[in-house]
């Protein structure tokens, strides 16, 4: 359980999540051209792990979120390429490539920015909410004092 109290815990939380989510992407694009002799040796892709987080008063007001509650390196096996001259080549000629499909952690990249984007508008959304909000009491705080005001002077007439 976790203390969630409003749409900007939500939001917030939701961004750092996709903030790690973008910088695992980030790693494993600057090492998807690593090089090494063995296939152990060989950069593997990192992936975040996420978990959804309750509010404590789940049951009176629905709310969860998400975090990125680890960073785990993906089971994938490297590339295997017969390349005999290269100097990180082993005994057998071969050198490992990083396990690391471009593509899909381009995908990975525009998704997580987007809803990096969506919970920034959203974030932005309820604050213009807050504000409006308290600008309207503001104004009704303001027309009941006037009519308070009027309704005082119209009694005094009346004396």
């Amino acid at each position: 359980m976790s203390n969630i109290k409003n749409v900007f815990d939500i939001s917030g939380r939701a961004m750092a999540a996709q903030l790690v989510r973008l910088n695992t992407v980030a790693s494993n694009l600057a090492n998807s051209n690593n090089i090494a002799t063995t296939s152990e040796e060989a950069y593997r892709p990192l992936k975040p792990i996420f978990k959804t987080i309750y509010s404590d008063k789940l049951h009176d007001n629905g709310i969860a979120s998400v975090d990125a509650i680890n960073v785990r390196e993906l089971n994938r096996e490297p590339e295997r390429v017969y390349m005999p001259d290269h100097p990180k080549a082993n005994e057998d000629g071969y050198i490992f490539n990083a396990a690391v499909n471009i593509e899909e952690e381009m995908v990975e990249m525009l998704e997580a920015s987007r809803q990096y984007q969506n919970n920034i508008e959203e974030y932005i959304y309820a604050e213009v909410c807050v504000v409006r909000s308290k600008a309207r009491a503001s104004i009704m705080f303001e027309s009941s004092n006037w009519l308070h005001r009027v309704a005082v002077q119209s009694y005094m007439r009346c004396e």
